[in-house]
């Protein structure tokens, strides 16, 4: 696999691709450690978790800019991506212990004949398969509460951002985790394949798009595999004319849709605002976005850096260029990529508005129903709080969702109404990893 800079287009490393025999050796390496593995204490395995954590830590900084260098995102996301894994790990240490006290409880069923306990158990062999997004948070996501509950794991990070998951190998090398507990296999599509299909897996967690979420899921489903599917979504953010700061309205809105380019599962990429507010809110929102400096993420000041791979690339552009074809759809503002020559070739798009309010509903709106999955906001206009909720209620994804007002009672209203896994209320996008994640609908 080559692996290319997305800043300038040009590969820097190549690494071998795992092939079907060595997904089965990891496979098999993962169920001869989980005995041990298993047999542990939260304790043992928490302290293995925090050793995991004070590792990233000493080496966060080389491994903010390897991100960087491999994703593209600016080098402060990448920093902020390293401190969210280090509380990850040490999140999961301390409920890998809290487990210990948890064990063999005792349930009431309401009988003298019969002693029932509960003991929880790690699954087995967990295949782990994640995006391209957030390559070390991602792995450590799903690697920290596997190896917290007492499971072993086979990891196959995207071919697109390999190199900070392969470095966890080398953590986990170096802090003594037992070897076959973590194994980590490059490969494309069909590394992923395997492992699902295989008898020896237990368990499969999988982040990334519905389409493939689908054939994870049929491929599974052969051996009867636990599923834990994260997918896309088309996230509403609900903006209401009732007092709350433009400024503020105009820095959660570009958090929500233009942070890692829009590269985010929950981008809140469909503004559904008060009608009475939009014109002024889009007039600020587009002087606002004018001021993102787009450039490679090593360089000082850039808000925004190239998107993952060039077919990622073509695959924006190819929304954007139909948006334009829709009838009654309005480019607000698509700012032009003016960069140096280094980077001619990296894989850009800048900021884009489109007003969908004029588009009918018989026309093929693909670019406010679709999954773009890079920085491109959709605009539509409501009146009632009755209406807005049915905008933004209306698509097949359900995983986020936002809403602003001055008003508590509205906003928790609305957050009741919406259906979706995780609703935020005057911000859009934190996430804490002492909260649970997920949503409804195709969005897994």
């Amino acid at each position: 696999i080559d692996v290319f800079d997305p800043s300038t287009g040009k590969a820097f490393h190549r690494i071998p691709v795992a092939s079907p025999k060595m997904v089965d050796q990891g496979v098999k390496a993962a169920e001869r450690a989980f005995v041990g593995w298993g047999e542990k204490s939260g304790k043992e395995r928490g302290d293995y978790l925090r050793k995991i954590a004070d590792e990233i830590e000493k080496n966060k900084t080389y491994l903010a800019k390897m991100e960087t260098k491999d994703n593209g995102k600016p080098l402060h996301e990448a920093e902020a991506d390293m401190g969210d894994t280090i509380d990850c790990f040490r999140y999961y240490a301390q409920a890998a212990e809290d487990l210990d006290s948890q064990q063999d409880k005792v349930i009431d069923c309401e009988t003298k004949d019969f002693h029932v306990t509960v003991r929880k158990e790690g699954v087995g062999v967990a295949a782990l398969i994640i995006p391209w997004n957030y390559p070390l948070l991602m792995a450590a996501w799903k690697v920290a509460p596997c190896l917290a509950a007492g499971a072993v794991c086979v990891l196959k990070p995207s071919e697109e951002s390999l190199l900070t998951a392969l470095e966890l190998g080398g953590i986990c090398q170096r802090v003594g985790v037992p070897r076959g507990v973590v194994n980590i296999l490059p490969g494309r599509g069909e590394t992923g394949a395997a492992l699902c299909d295989h008898p020896g897996v237990h368990k499969v967690a999988f982040t990334g798009s519905r389409d493939t979420g689908v054939k994870v899921s049929k491929t599974g489903c052969n051996t009867m595999k636990t599923m834990t599917l994260e997918l896309g979504g088309k996230s509403p953010v609900v903006v209401f004319d009732d007092g709350v700061d433009i400024d503020f309205l105009v820095e959660w809105i570009m958090v929500g849709i233009f942070y890692n380019a829009g590269q985010v599962c929950s981008a809140t990429s469909r503004l559904i605002v008060q009608k009475s507010l939009k014109k002024r809110l889009l007039e600020a929102l587009v002087e606002r976005t004018k001021t993102i400096k787009v450039g490679r993420g090593e360089e000082e000041g850039v808000l925004m850096g190239p998107l993952i791979a060039k077919r990622q690339q073509d695959r924006v552009q190819s929304f954007i260029q139909k948006g334009k074809e829709i009838k009654g759809a309005k480019v607000v503002y698509e700012m032009p990529i003016d960069l140096p020559d280094e980077c001619k070739n990296g894989y850009y798009v800048g900021p884009t508005i489109f007003d969908v309010d004029d588009v009918s509903k018989e026309e093929n709106n693909v670019i406010w129903e679709e999954e773009i999955f890079g920085p491109v906001l959709c605009v539509k206009s409501f009146e009632t709080e009755e209406e807005g909720i049915k905008i933004a209620n209306d698509s097949v994804y359900g995983l986020a969702g936002a809403v602003f007002s001055a008003d508590k009672e509205c906003c928790l209203r609305v957050s009741r109404s919406l259906r979706v896994g995780c609703m935020w209320i005057n911000c859009s996008q934190p996430n804490f990893v002492h909260a649970p994640w997920g949503g409804y609908k195709q969005s897994g």
